[in-house]
């Protein structure tokens, strides 16, 4: 029935959140929720870029208004990403669990199960990149950030790395450092 997306201050930079006022919606069903947010974000898709995406949806009954009849960017709720792990998975093998504590010390969480989508829990672009060339560097794995694009469930990320034992690729973990280097200074 109405929205308001607003870029707020997250512990990777800023990210969009939007609120969502919803009519025929039970607000206490988290599967309910769950399908309306993968819904409503699979509508976006088909019409703006990734960056557009707000990173989080919140539902709300009704949005709060000033005296004045404009929005109350005060009275919002913040964003609680624990909200978004209810199915959470613990990980099982070991690289499960050396890819979760990455992905968890980049996106400022406590833990990361397997279920757990990398964008929605406020991960970006230069998370990305920052999360796949420390997986490089402390487990020797030979990956692109666009594997975590591609395949941004953990579970899912896991299940398409390439554990070679072979060597690091020295000029690609260098372009890769060069890369995060050139985001940094953006």
């Amino acid at each position: 029935r109405d929205v308001a997306v607003l870029a707020q201050d997250a512990p990777g930079g800023q990210q969009l959140v939007a609120y969502v006022v919803v009519t025929a919606l039970n607000l206490d069903a988290s599967e309910a929720q769950r399908a309306l947010r993968e819904q409503l974000k699979a509508g976006l898709r088909d019409h703006l870029p990734d960056y557009m995406i707000p990173a989080h949806l919140l539902f709300l009954d009704q949005l709060p208004l000033t005296p004045n009849g404009k929005l109350d960017r005060k009275a919002l709720p913040d964003v609680d990403t624990g909200l978004l792990q209810v199915g959470y998975v613990a990980p099982v093998s070991d690289l499960e669990q050396q890819v979760a504590a990455i992905w968890a010390e980049v996106l400022t969480l406590n833990r990361v199960g397997l279920n757990d989508h990398f964008f929605e829990l406020g991960g970006h672009s230069l998370l990305a990149v920052n999360a796949v060339s420390r997986m490089a560097l402390e487990l020797g794995l030979t990956l692109t950030p666009q594997l975590i694009f591609q395949h941004p469930v953990l579970g899912d990320f896991v299940a398409q790395l390439d554990t070679g034992d072979g060597p690091i690729n020295e000029q690609k973990l260098n372009k890769l450092e060069a890369l995060l280097d050139e985001m940094e200074e953006v």
